[in-house]
């Protein structure tokens, strides 16, 4: 299926590693131009060997300054701005309200949240001269089920939705639509560390944690990153044009968070 995006300018948060680069490199195999930043420059420092097409900045979307300089860097070599990936994102502190440091509070709201309004501000201006601008914000299963002992992280993505839908109306007469997708349990290390630290909270062994997460499920497997790419990828495509303040699920109906 050719979506007519060759040549489509695309910035990609946290797009070094894991569900990021996916999202990079599955534009990138339609003809987009992309950009990605990344707190980890370990990982920025390899993409010129394994992704050469991507251009890239070392970037704490947290830090406004930070971002300020992300979008210099982008716009010098994009020259202009179709599509923003809020993809950036921390797992967070797992605990009780009672015992979470108020300073990993913090930092996980800035990151999965503030970020993306970081980011956003700065993106508007330039999408407006899109014939095909769009912002896809990532939140999770978690912002709609809620997620016992990740107040934080959940905290955050249930803001994520509401800050999308909330911009979706803004943007709309401007011709800009803003989605958010809400992954389930994505295969890779971060679930597998989350579902670690869920198993040491409640006293049980990993295999037993992963058990009952799929419980929950209709579908029994991990979502994997390159489904999560392939439907950004189609959102913002012309083809997802009159698709607009969605939170869209890709998590093979997940019905609650154990």
């Amino acid at each position: 299926m050719d979506l007519d995006i060759k040549g489509l300018r695309v910035l990609v948060t946290a797009g070094a590693n894991g569900i990021g680069l996916e999202i990079a490199r599955a534009f990138v195999r339609e003809g987009a131009k992309v950009h990605v930043c990344d707190v980890d420059a370990g990982a920025i420092g390899t993409l010129s060997a394994s992704d050469p097409q991507l251009t890239a900045s070392i970037c704490d979307v947290a830090d406004r300054g930070s971002v300020q300089r992300l979008f210099e860097d982008a716009m010098g070599v994009l020259g202009g701005l179709d599509v923003l990936v809020n993809n950036a994102g921390i797992a967070g502190p797992t605990g009780r309200v009672e015992e979470i440091n108020p300073e990993d509070w913090d930092r996980c709201i800035e990151v999965c949240l503030s970020s993306q309004f970081n980011c956003a501000r700065l993106a508007i201006p330039h999408l407006r001269n899109s014939k095909n601008a769009s912002i896809v914000n990532l939140s999770s299963a978690a912002g709609k089920h809620g997620f016992a002992m990740r107040a934080p992280y959940a905290a955050a993505k249930w803001g994520v939705i509401g800050f999308t839908k909330s911009l979706a109306i803004e943007l709309g007469p401007d011709d800009i639509r803003v989605n958010a997708i809400l992954p389930g349990l994505v295969a890779g290390d971060r679930q597998r560390r989350v579902l670690e630290a869920k198993a040491q909270q409640k006293g049980i062994s990993f295999k037993e944690m992963e058990q009952v997460a799929f419980s929950f499920t209709s579908i029994k497997e991990y979502v994997t990153p390159q489904q999560i790419a392939d439907q950004i990828v189609f959102m913002a495509s012309p083809r997802g044009r009159t698709i607009s303040g969605q939170a869209i699920s890709v998590d093979g109906d997940t019905r609650m968070l154990g």
